[in-house]
């Protein structure tokens, strides 16, 4: 690599800078060679023209007369009204000393396959860069995710946004770690810094796995793929983007990126309706702060409130709670002189729980808690309980063993607010899982296991987690 000028000294002033090893520029110089597009206009006045085509169109002519218009241009392409299926297009395109025919569709955007495209020009120009990599280099492609650069230069969206703040935060200890580490590159030597550094911060973090949330993404300009360092080919959605992290790979190398997704505050624009796995590795927590901060507020000043959860608040004043916590963060203030009836916080931590997009219960692991619950032995029944939350994902059975034990207080003071395991259930059962096909009939169905779970979970909660 050319970084070879980095020394261990400038770390910190470089580490902002800091580039991965040199891209591969081999698809790119290809995508610079494939052939351009050539227009054939149509010399006559061409009747019943499609209004969204313009004079390439030729109206209806056989597949070997568009030969002959097209014969020896690469590059060069007609649209063509099918003499077999009058109302049906075709864009005739000459590539590889062939001409190749295309059904082509239109619904506001053109489209031959799944890209959609504002003009013909583009989808031709993205179609014929396409096939020019693709004959070319298929090869290399195929074996372009066997030799990623990603677990060489870490994880390069953590780099750049993180890098800064956490050698700031981790001072100097991992810095004389790593750097008086074996003869590595320099390179080398300041990834291992990064991650490193990155791992010193988060001593105190939890490690929950999270997939990545891609999503195809069309690149501006030049965009190259931070799992193979390869160039993203193509006009338009030539890869997928992270939508929580912000990583840009090729759609092929998606899915080889492991499911090391650390979200980006900024990308977070809320904290209702968002997975919770995200939520917490964003703020990196160990249970969504909406969970703790309601909590704490339900424990110092609510526990012997009649009918607590049971009663609901004000629905205005639980959605500007929840806004709060949205526009806030942990910063929120839910004390009370702003909001003196708890049950309006109780209300805003049940419809956290409900607004979830995967409920704290998931989908995965809801049937067989269902099943579990139907056990008649009590013993054989605690079993199969503890061994399906076990299945859960880290962040979901950390947030449900939370709140199990702050539940459990509650039904210790059901003298005064009259709300046992049972009580607690029936409220709590269809708030913390959905069956994962909407259907009211098992909803009905399941509603008396769904409060049995809940009751069975409070009442155990000091053996089951």
């Amino acid at each position: 690599s050319s970084n070879s000028s980095l020394s261990g000294s400038s770390v910190s002033s470089d580490a902002e800078e800091y580039q991965p090893p040199i891209w591969k520029s081999y698809l790119y110089q290809l995508q610079q060679e494939a052939p351009r597009p050539k227009r054939i206009i149509c010399p006559r006045e061409v009747e019943n023209r499609p209004k969204y085509y313009g004079r390439e169109f030729h109206g209806i002519i056989s597949r070997e007369q568009a030969d002959e218009i097209l014969a020896g241009v690469e590059g060069a392409y007609i649209l063509r009204e099918s003499q077999r299926q009058p109302g049906c297009y075709t864009l005739a395109l000459r590539f590889g000393n062939q001409t190749l025919n295309y059904r082509l569709f239109y619904d506001g955007k053109h489209f031959v396959g799944e890209k959609r495209f504002e003009s013909i020009h583009d989808l031709v120009t993205d179609g014929l860069i396409t096939l020019y990599i693709e004959t070319k280099a298929s090869e290399y492609i195929s074996k372009m995710t066997t030799n990623p650069i990603y677990e060489h230069i870490g994880y390069a969206t953590l780099l750049r946004e993180k890098v800064s703040r956490r050698l700031s935060r981790t001072k100097n200890e991992s810095r004389k770690a790593s750097v008086t580490s074996e003869e590595n590159t320099p390179v080398e030597k300041i990834t291992s810094l990064v991650r490193r550094a990155a791992l010193t911060q988060n001593d105190n973090h939890f490690n929950y796995e999270k997939a990545h949330n891609f999503k195809v993404h069309t690149f501006r300009g030049p965009h190259w793929c931070e799992y193979c360092a390869n160039f993203m080919w193509g006009l338009i959605a030539q890869g997928v983007r992270c939508s929580d992290c912000g990583l840009n790979v090729h759609k092929q190398c998606s899915k080889y990126v492991p499911n090391d997704c650390q979200p980006d505050l900024k990308r977070i624009k809320r904290v209702y309706c968002c997975d919770l796995t995200t939520l917490v590795k964003a703020h990196n927590t160990q249970r969504p702060m909406v969970v703790d901060s309601c909590i704490r507020e339900i424990e110092a000043r609510g526990l012997k409130s009649e009918g607590l959860y049971r009663v609901s608040g004000f629905t205005e004043h639980i959605e500007d709670v929840k806004m709060a916590f949205d526009r806030d963060g942990d910063k929120a203030d839910i004390s009370a002189n702003i909001y003196p009836d708890i049950n309006i916080i109780a209300g805003a931590l049940k419809l956290y729980f409900r607004d979830l997009p995967i409920p704290v219960i998931t989908y995965d692991t809801y049937s067989k808690f269902i099943e579990a619950a139907k056990i008649s032995n009590p013993d054989e029944r605690l079993e199969a309980i503890h061994e399906v939350l076990m299945l859960l994902p880290a962040a979901h059975y950390e947030t449900l063993r939370y709140l199990m034990i702050h539940l459990k207080k509650v039904s210790l003071h059901k003298k005064e607010n009259f709300m046992n395991a049972e009580n607690l259930g029936i409220v709590f059962g269809p708030t913390l899982m959905r069956p994962p096909e909407d259907s009211t009939l098992a909803t009905l169905n399941d509603m008396r296991y769904q409060k049995l779970i809940v009751q069975i979970l409070i009442e155990n909660e000091d053996v089951l987690f």
